[in-house]
């Protein structure tokens, strides 16, 4: 195949080299940013510093925390400076792929955590918090919403519910229904749940949000170093932050989608179910988001077979 056809698979199934282009000029675009933001904050800071030197207790409380902090930090980003190189994160697998000019279709995915699926439930702490400072609002009407959206948030995450059991589940509280209103109790029946008063402060609301959030977060972080990466000819299980890897062929493992999940499914999520040849290895249950994508990318990666270029030898000239 001529190389300029080559190149231009590569940009119809990898992305493409324009966008490529354009995250590698972003990055240093923000990374030039933020260094200039950095070194002008700690010009101020010591011209402030100096000064306010006759002003400052150097070795109080404060100052001391203030070391601390600023020891933390610089440590971290010396730390980074030195082991950049080494880590082997899903972003730069994913550049190493895209650059590969034998494979045009790829798919990199991580485990999220089953506490994402309380997405919901996180945004809405935080608006019961903001909410819960306004006057005039219920306490017990923000406390019922909540719990109403966690309560719904629970069965997604605890039960797996597919369309059959959904169907059941609605067309079984549809009799039930209507045997309270053959014997006349359906407003009592609901009258119930007015005693079900649920009150919490902004403080209590804002920490679910924060806590949920950070679980998110720490998922998402740990994806970075924990990962799969499919291509046509093999799948590399990727065990922490350096170069701790496995490779397998192939031929020696299967793939399938899992959205039986019916309320999952409508939240975007879907499960990966990787199996081995082997019998005695456990398979790999990955829950990730976009799963639509993530099935055709998986069907187009699984369906093809990549072969190594081969360039073109021009003839030596005499």
């Amino acid at each position: 195949m001529p190389e300029q056809d080559i190149q231009e698979d590569k940009s119809a199934g990898g992305g493409g080299g324009e966008k490529a282009f354009l995250i590698k000029h972003w990055k240093k675009i923000t990374l030039i940013s933020a260094s200039l933001i950095v070194g002008v904050a700690l010009i101020w800071v010591i011209v402030y510093l100096i000064r306010k030197r006759a002003e400052i207790a150097w070795f109080s409380g404060p100052m001391i925390a203030l070391y601390i902090a600023v020891g933390i930090i610089i440590a971290v980003v010396a730390a980074w400076l030195i082991l950049r190189k080494t880590l082997r994160t899903r972003l730069r697998m994913e550049k190493v792929v895209r650059d590969d000019p034998d494979i045009n279709d790829w798919l990199v995915i991580y485990n999220w955590t089953p506490k994402v699926l309380y997405v919901p439930t996180i945004a809405i702490s935080f608006i019961a918090a903001i909410l819960s400072c306004i006057r005039g609002i219920p306490p017990a009407a923000i406390g019922g919403i909540w719990f109403v959206v966690f309560f719904l948030n629970f069965i997604i995450e605890e039960y797996n519910v597919s369309i059959k059991i959904l169907i059941i589940t609605l067309v079984g509280l549809g009799f039930f229904l209507l045997w309270l209103h053959l014997l006349g109790k359906v407003v009592d029946f609901f009258r119930f749940f007015r005693h079900v008063a649920i009150s919490m402060n902004a403080t209590v609301y804002l920490l679910v949000g924060v806590v949920g959030s950070a679980t998110v977060f720490i998922s998402w972080l740990k994806g970075l170093f924990y990962y799969i990466t499919i291509t046509p000819n093999y799948m590399n299980i990727q065990d922490g932050p350096t170069e701790s890897g496995e490779q397998i062929g192939r031929e020696d493992y299967n793939s399938r989608i899992d959205t039986s999940d019916f309320l999952e499914r409508l939240m975007g999520f879907g499960r990966i179910i990787i199996t081995f040849k082997d019998r005695k290895r456990e398979p790999i249950i990955v829950l990730v988001w976009r799963i639509q994508k993530k099935a055709q990318l998986l069907e187009s990666v699984r369906a093809k077979f990549a072969i190594d270029h081969l360039q073109r030898i021009q003839p030596s000239q005499p």
